[in-house]
């Protein structure tokens, strides 16, 4: 869960830093993997949820990213909240994954 982007602002909003809450409610917030690029994104409301799926379409649709699950007729649109190249991603994680466990190794140790 992540805090809410403003509607119509998306990725513009996300680099200009942090805002005002838009809500109390926090909105999801999902993480996209292509075979490139690396989307973190973000519902508009707090029930903007992706259901599981054995394929999801998405489209650039503005500033935002529309989510189509399986066949449905209708597109779920989310805020862009940060993109990545994959590669990138990829040794970030590895970076994460290696201080996990050597931080857990140094808690075994005592």
């Amino acid at each position: 869960m992540g805090e809410c982007i403003a509607a119509g602002h998306g990725f513009m909003v996300a680099l200009g830093g942090p805002s005002s809450p838009m809500g109390p409610e926090p909105c999801p917030e999902y993480t996209p993997v292509s075979d490139h690029v690396v989307f973190v994104i973000v519902g508009k409301l707090s029930n903007s949820l992706i259901p599981l799926a054995e394929t999801i379409d998405f489209r650039f649709h503005k500033n935002e990213l529309a989510v189509r699950v399986d066949d449905e007729k209708h597109e779920a649109k989310f805020a862009i909240k940060e993109m990545m190249v994959r590669s990138e991603w990829d040794r970030l994680q590895q970076h994460i994954d290696e201080k996990m466990k050597a931080s857990e190794d140094h808690g075994a140790a005592r």
